[in-house]
């Protein structure tokens, strides 16, 4: 009996650092949004500006993916505000429906 729990301890083990990685891997990334968004509203110094190319590099990829889609509202972009409502909804059907049902 205690060996047949142990084996069914490694899957939901797993399914738990699935589920936190995921989380992780979210929170991080908006949070990288979020530094690209107040980067581009302010001029950084020049030596900041390997920053500044990283977080565009990782950050524009994937904003413009709802820049293509959505229509332009003049000054104002809406697209990272898309971006990470979407990247919530990722996190919440991977945590909820997909892991879930597997632990």
């Amino acid at each position: 009996m205690g060996d047949t729990l142990a084996s069914l301890g490694l899957p939901a083990d797993a399914v738990s650092s699935a589920q936190s990685f995921v989380t992780v891997f979210l929170w991080v990334y908006t949070l990288l949004i979020f530094a690209y968004i107040i980067a581009s509203w302010i001029r950084l110094p020049y030596w900041l500006n390997p920053l500044q190319r990283f977080l565009h590099d990782v950050c524009d990829p994937y904003l413009r993916l709802f820049r293509r889609v959505l229509p332009p509202l003049g000054p104002i972009d809406v697209s990272p505000i898309v971006a990470i409502a979407v990247l919530y909804l990722i996190q919440r059907l991977v945590n909820d429906v997909i892991l879930d049902r597997l632990h």
